[in-house]
């Protein structure tokens, strides 16, 4: 059940057009913007595909069920942000007057987007590699020849090729890139490949006991990828140790901030832009504000009355819950409920 409440100058435009014209190719966030993944199907992903770079455009002309699978994959990515940041100030809201300004910055916010949706394209074309859903490729078997076990397991079965869920994530969501180009190209290829390492680095082993009376004197095990809500509780944890960058003076790479930041490293998020006050409705920032967010009376961290509502207060309402009760099974084979109505309290922001 869902509750209810959820002027540029012209030196910056003449800035982005430059870097624009410098990098026409590395429009790394155009899949977005001509198909966010908010609305996405295949065909609007690549209705546009003359505007798309590389190898974005031969994966539209060629490999239409790819396509599918990103687009699956952005669903997936969407769905995790919304839980990551559902008690946040942010929430990872689907409006376009909020999303799509988010989107066009270098936010801490922008940063888990790029990575979740890269982890989540991952995802979904790996997985339709293991259930045999694309002609490209199969369940990986290349363990099976690994023989460096310790005598209570052996690899085999059919395990979850990765490799290619990169390999397309990368294709698809990198395009082509030149040398040198903007500080959000640098940034965003940056928690591209975050995002897809927080999926491929963290495989897991699953295996099957053989045995008689199940006494598992061997088993077979194969790779398989950790759940995706790992995946977004992980890249969670590295929006909130992000680090803030600029540019190198050679402008090649991007470098902290100040001196005393650690280098992130190549699964560490980083974002050039502080985020904006969430709290109250701004057009220019991409903000909706808190206003009507339901949040928890008895919290005192994210997500509570004081810290959700930036101390303005909040009030005391109900909302009405239907829900089956009283069930009883009928032989044979028929369950039958009764419908109780009854009110909940809730609290939102003023």
């Amino acid at each position: 059940m869902k509750y209810p409440g959820q002027t540029m100058q012209v030196q910056a435009v003449l800035v982005a057009l430059y870097f624009y014209l410098i990098c026409p190719a590395n429009i790394i966030g155009l899949w977005w913007a001509v198909g966010s993944p908010l609305v996405m199907d295949p065909n609007t992903i690549c209705r546009k595909s003359r505007r798309l770079a590389g190898k974005q455009h031969n994966i539209c002309k060629n490999e239409q069920e790819i396509v599918r699978e990103i687009t699956k994959g952005a669903r997936l990515a969407l769905s995790e942000c919304q839980y990551q940041f559902a008690a946040r100030h942010w929430n990872c809201t689907t409006a376009r007057r909020s999303f799509g300004k988010i989107l066009r910055r270098d936010l801490r916010e922008t940063a888990f987007v790029y990575a979740i949706t890269a982890a989540g394209v991952t995802y979904s074309v790996t997985q339709a590699c293991s259930a045999g859903s694309l002609l490209q490729c199969t369940c990986d078997r290349n363990h099976i020849r690994d023989k460096s076990t310790d005598g209570q397991w052996a690899w085999g079965g059919c395990g979850d090729d990765v490799d290619f869920g990169y390999l397309k994530s990368r294709e698809f969501m990198d395009a082509r890139k030149k040398k040198r180009c903007d500080i959000t190209t640098k940034i965003r290829m940056h928690n591209n490949e975050a995002g897809r390492l927080a999926v491929k680095n963290y495989m897991r082993r699953v295996c099957k006991c053989h045995g008689l009376s199940g006494s598992c004197t061997l088993q077979t095990c194969w790779r398989k990828m950790p759940l995706f809500r790992h995946v977004g509780n992980r890249l969670k944890e590295k929006f909130k140790g992000a680090a803030k960058v600029i540019i190198s003076n050679d402008g090649l790479h991007v470098i902290p901030e100040g001196d005393t930041i650690k280098k992130p490293d190549v699964t560490d998020l980083i974002y050039s832009e502080n985020s904006p006050d969430f709290c109250r409705p701004s057009r220019k920032a991409g903000s909706l504000g808190t206003k009507g967010r339901i949040c928890d009376i008895y919290s005192r961290g994210v997500g509570g009355c004081d810290v959700l509502c930036c101390n303005r207060g909040y009030k005391k309402g109900y909302v009405t819950l239907r829900e089956n009760c009283k069930c009883r099974f009928i032989w044979c084979c028929d369950v039958i409920c009764q419908e109780c109505v009854h009110n909940k309290t809730i609290y939102t922001c003023l």
